[in-house]
């Protein structure tokens, strides 16, 4: 998420934002993918499509992709061509990630869908137009996705729930899982995922990315304190009194009662926060229980320095093993 701090505005998460891109891409990371919400006081990645091109045009090699385009937002044409405009631009460095949700509340979703709210859900079938826009055996049909068509973009199914999870198998489709928010269902919906998977041209075997929460610094205490800041933001949720990113406090205790504090924690269960040591015995812990292919990290951090560092560390806990 392009997420706006306190005191800052959006013009300053995109700079911002950017400039992570281009750090985390020096580290090593493979990925950088960015969500779209709407009507959200602190998050700015609205237009999703055209801040992903901004991204990867400030940046070189790192794949730069949706995490994700809700679908049921938009046509499928129209996202065939955003995404097939990108590919263009960025040659084998744009992912899609498609989710079913509104990314939004019902108010708002009302107004970006229209006459179409009250339609049918053909989440299922949109992604399979997009997989026909996309491919080059679409070139003989009346409506054609121009740029688009033979880009063959990468399609991820993200999710939240068990549904997706079916949905990603039945379709061999990689599945990313929201599990920096929902982690409820999180090891659930990855077994459904895998006991079901069907083989496709697109995919030989089941492929799980977990998304995660990660703050990291020199120190438990100071990773303790810097997730002050995800923490209010998640209470924000809790509560529906959404603020931008706020700083990190001392004492949550001065924030929150017992209910919204374990409400958030629930929330927060898929979470790294900690110092190097706390996070390496951690990330070992998760990845021997689950079994993922891929760990995707949302860093929640009101400093910019602080943030940049985090994913710095991670990055060296990651390849030390």
């Amino acid at each position: 998420m392009a997420t706006v701090v306190e005191g800052k505005t959006p013009t300053d998460t995109f700079k911002n934002s950017a400039i992570l891109a281009q750090h985390t891409e020096q580290l090593g990371y493979q990925r950088y993918w960015l969500a779209e919400h709407h009507n959200m006081i602190s998050v700015a990645s609205s237009a999703t499509a055209v801040l992903i091109g901004h991204i990867a045009g400030q940046t070189k090699t790192i794949r730069v992709g949706s995490g994700g385009v809700m679908l049921p937002n938009h046509s499928p044409l129209i996202v065939a061509e955003q995404f097939g405009t990108l590919a263009t631009l960025y040659p084998d460095r744009i992912d899609l990630g498609l989710g079913r949700a509104p990314g939004t509340d019902q108010l708002t979703a009302m107004e970006i869908r229209g006459e179409r709210f009250a339609a049918p859900h053909n989440f299922p079938q949109d992604i399979l137009k997009l997989q026909r826009y996309l491919s080059n055996n679409n070139s003989e049909s009346k409506v054609r996705a121009i740029p688009g068509e033979g880009t063959e973009v990468p399609i991820w199914i993200l999710g939240s729930s068990t549904e997706s999870a079916h949905l990603a198998a039945s379709y061999g489709l990689p599945y990313a899982f929201a599990s920096h928010f929902a982690p409820a269902y999180f090891l659930e919906a990855i077994t459904i995922y895998r006991q079901n998977f069907r083989p496709s041209a697109y995919l030989k075997e089941p492929y799980v990315m977990s998304c995660v929460n990660v703050i990291a610094a020199d120190t438990d205490e100071e990773a303790e304190r810097l997730s002050s800041s995800l923490k209010q933001a998640f209470l924000g949720i809790v509560t529906n009194k959404r603020k931008l990113l706020q700083p990190p406090v001392d004492n949550m205790d001065e924030i929150w009662d017992m209910m919204e504090e374990e409400a958030v924690n629930q929330m927060l269960a898929i979470s790294f926060i900690g110092g190097p040591e706390k996070l390496s015995t951690q990330l070992k812990s998760f990845l021997a229980q689950t079994q993922i292919d891929e760990i995707m990290i949302t860093s929640n951090i009101y400093d910019q320095d602080a943030k940049l560092y985090s994913h710095q560390l991670f990055a060296e806990i990651v390849k030390r093993g």
